[in-house]
C-alpha cells in the first residue's frame, strides 16, 4: 500500500512514485508514437487521407469510461471487502486473546499455559498472509508455537486452519482441565469461528477473480481507441493531436492498469493491502496485553510502501 502525506498541487503533478505510470508507459509511449506518426503525414495511408468524425470517439469513449468505472468499482469492493475481513480478524484475535489472560482460571504453576495460546493466536494472522500469498510461514510461525505444531501445521493445505484447529483442541482441554467456564466457552469458540469466516471470506476473493473476458474485452478495446483516436483529431487538433491523443491515453490506461492492481489485494505490489503490516499491529497489541516489553516496533513504509 502507497503510504504518503499528501503533496502541494504542483509536487502532486510532477509525482512519480505512487503513479500508475510505470505500469503503462509502454503502451502510453505507443500511442503517442502512433499519433506523432499520423500527425506526420497527414492522416494518409497509402496516400488516402484517412478522415474520421470525432463523433464516434465521443460516444466510444464515454461507454469506455463508464464501463471502466464499474470495472473499478468492482475491483475496489473486491479490495475493501477484503480489509473489512482482516479487521474482523483483528477483532477476533484481540477479543480471544483478552479472554484467554482474563478469563481463564488457571492455577500459578500453568500461568504459561495462557501465554502459549496467545501466542497461538498470534501465529495465525501471521500464517493467513503467507497462505493468501502462498509463501512459507515457518519463518514467523517458527517463534511463536512449538517444533511438533509448526511441523504439523506446515505440512498442511491450509496452516490458517490447522491453527485454528489446533487452538480449538487447546481450550479444548483447558475446559477438560476446568480452566475455563462452560458458559464461556462457547463465546471463546465464536472468536475461532469469526476467525474461519474470515479466512473463507478471503479465499473467496483470491479464488474468484473478475471474469478474465471481461478484463481483456476492456483492454483490447482501449488499445484500439487510443491508436485509432488521432485520425478523429487531426482535422480539427492539428499539431496537438499527439498532446490530446496522449491524455487519452494516459487516462483509460491508467485507470485499467489501477483496476489491475487493486483486483488482487494480497499481493506483494504496491498497490495490495499492507497485510505485514496488520499482523505486526496484532502482534504488537496481544504481546503487549501479556505485559511483555520487546513486542517489535511496528512497519514502517519503505520508499512510501507499506508491505
Amino acid at each position: 500500500m502507497i503510504v504518503r502525506d499528501r503533496p502541494s498541487a504542483i509536487r502532486l503533478l510532477l509525482t512519480l512514485r505512487g503513479s500508475i505510470l510505470g505500469d503503462i508507459w509502454k503502451p502510453l509511449v505507443f500511442s503517442i508514437a502512433v499519433a506523432a506518426m499520423i500527425t506526420l503525414i497527414g492522416g494518409r495511408i497509402l496516400g488516402v487521407k484517412v478522415h474520421l468524425d470525432v463523433a464516434p470517439f465521443t460516444l466510444i469513449g464515454m461507454t469506455l469510461a463508464i464501463f471502466l468505472g464499474f470495472r473499478n468499482n468492482v475491483c475496489y469492493d473486491r479490495y475493501w471487502e477484503a480489509r473489512k475481513l482482516w479487521g474482523d480478524l483483528a477483532i477476533a484475535c484481540r477479543n480471544l486473546a483478552r479472554q484467554a489472560s482474563t478469563l481463564m482460571a488457571l492455577p500459578a504453576s500453568e500461568i504459561e499455559v495462557a501465554r502459549g495460546l496467545v501466542y497461538r493466536i498470534i501465529a495465525i494472522p501471521h500464517a493467513m498472509r503467507h497462505e493468501l500469498r502462498g509463501s512459507s510461514p515457518a519463518g514467523d510461525l517458527q517463534p511463536l508455537v512449538d517444533t511438533d505444531t509448526l511441523r504439523r501445521v506446515c505440512a498442511t493445505r491450509s496452516p490458517t486452519t490447522a491453527l485454528i484447529a489446533e487452538t480449538a483442541r487447546q481450550l479444548q482441554s483447558c475446559r477438560e482441565q476446568g480452566w475455563i467456564d462452560p458458559v464461556l466457552a462457547p463465546v471463546m469458540e465464536t472468536q475461532l469461528a469469526g476467525m474461519s469466516a474470515a479466512l473463507a471470506g478471503c479465499e473467496r476473493i483470491k479464488t474468484t477473480p473478475v471474469p478474465f473476458a471481461y478484463t481483456l474485452l476492456m483492454h483490447r478495446t482501449i488499445f484500439v481507441y487510443c491508436v485509432l483516436v488521432p485520425f478523429g483529431l487531426l482535422d480539427s487538433c492539428g499539431m496537438a493531436t499527439p498532446l490530446i491523443a496522449a491524455v487519452l491515453a494516459y487516462t483509460f490506461f491508467g485507470l485499467d492498469a489501477v483496476g489491475t492492481q487493486i483486483e488482487e489485494p494480497f499481493g506483494t505490489q504496491p498497490y495490495a493491502l499492507p497485510l505485514a503490516a496488520v499482523c505486526r499491529t496484532i502482534e504488537i497489541d496481544l504481546r503487549q496485553a501479556l505485559g511483555e516489553t520487546d513486542a517489535p516496533p511496528p512497519l514502517q513504509p519503505v520508499d512510501y510502501v507499506l508491505s
